[in-house]
């Protein structure tokens, strides 16, 4: 007998007959007047429960088992059969249910078995991870990342950490994050009378990181391949869909290197990610095409089997120009000097339009 994943009952990898114990929490709990009661356990190693059934033998089922409710913490050991039911292959038949943790309240238990809105589980953030949205969320992030791990390892990239804290504006174009241990209440001063910094932590202004881009850059001329992934911080207070306070960013930087090289890369990266997440979270992302976003799934098959489309700045311009739309800003042609953020209009005309 072995504890497992419920993924590994549900998928098939464990064999027929044999004797599993898996540990998880009760999503629902029904009872049969044929004296048997089916538990729903999920573990959160896949989107689905596995049923446990439960004849009314077993030794603690009118005191333990007719009690539990959603939430409630047990270990389950049976053996693995064929589901003789609908929605799964494979179910437990349970030999015994151990209660390792009650909800003490279940009539003001946050986590009913019914669906939440997003506004209620900012709420509830401690027990929001077992609704299926944030567990779907949260598998989906981890194959994400190790795809992306996999995808820059086979292409012989080095992954670096870069610091999180930094005196550094690498973008140079937004709001950063302060980090300090004065006290706010009584600010040393300088001569000036400006905040005195050298009796800071680290003797100067300290930030958290907006981009590990410059230490990633160095290492480049290095290690000649290499990708940074790792949180980070921008204090633009826009509080729209497209602005995050926090968030990981993913930063290749590569020697010897053009543009064409760099276009190439980002479509083999973000074609090997995807197909890994249609391919190994099925079950998360069948659920949000049927709950939050019916195109995800298309979406995403649509990115891997279609070329990425490459356009000269002009011809976009161009394009953009010949649209037929009004855009709500003018769309402009201009050339912006690497070293600086000025623009410098083409002395030719000054109506030429950038986007």
């Amino acid at each position: 007998m072995s504890v497992v994943p419920v993924a590994d009952v549900l998928q098939g990898r464990v064999a027929v007959d044999s004797e599993v114990t898996v540990r998880g929490w009760v999503r629902t709990r029904r009872d049969s007047k044929a004296g048997f009661s089916f538990l729903a356990v999920y573990d959160g190693s896949c989107f689905d429960p596995v049923q446990a059934v439960i004849n009314n033998s077993l030794p603690n089922y009118n005191q333990e088992v007719l009690r539990l409710t959603t939430g409630c913490s047990v270990i389950v050991t049976g053996k693995v059969v064929a589901s003789q039911g609908q929605g799964q292959s494979f179910e437990i038949q349970a030999t015994s249910v151990e209660v390792t943790g009650w909800v003490e309240d279940p009539d003001t238990y946050p986590m009913a078995a019914k669906r939440h809105s997003i506004e209620y589980l900012r709420e509830v953030a401690h027990l929001r991870p077992r609704t299926n949205l944030i567990g779907a969320v949260a598998r989906v992030r981890h194959t994400l990342a190790q795809a992306l791990h996999r995808f820059f390892n086979e292409q012989g990239f080095f992954w670096v950490s870069t610091p999180l804290i930094t005196a550094s504006d690498t973008e140079g174009a937004g709001e950063m994050f302060r980090v300090s241990t004065l006290d706010l209440e009584n600010l040393p001063r300088n001569d000036q009378g400006k905040v005195d910094f050298d009796k800071d932590f680290f003797g100067k202004e300290s930030f958290l990181t907006v981009s590990g881009q410059l230490n990633g850059e160095t290492y480049a001329c290095a290690l000649s391949k290499i990708y940074t992934f790792g949180p980070t911080f921008r204090a633009e207070n826009s509080n729209t869909s497209r602005h995050l306070a926090e968030f990981w960013m993913l930063e290749p930087e590569v020697a010897f290197a053009n543009l064409n090289d760099v276009a190439g890369l980002a479509e083999a990266m973000l074609k090997y990610v995807f197909k890994a997440v249609l391919e190994e979270r099925a079950d998360d992302m069948q659920f949000f095409a049927e709950r939050v976003d019916k195109d995800a799934i298309d979406r995403l098959q649509r990115f891997i089997t279609a070329d990425f489309a490459q356009v000269d700045y002009t011809d976009a311009v161009t394009i953009l120009e010949n649209c037929g739309k009004q855009f709500e800003n003018p769309v402009y042609w201009a050339w912006i000097s690497p070293l600086s953020t000025n623009v410098t209009w083409p002395k030719s005309t000054s109506k030429r339009r950038w986007w």
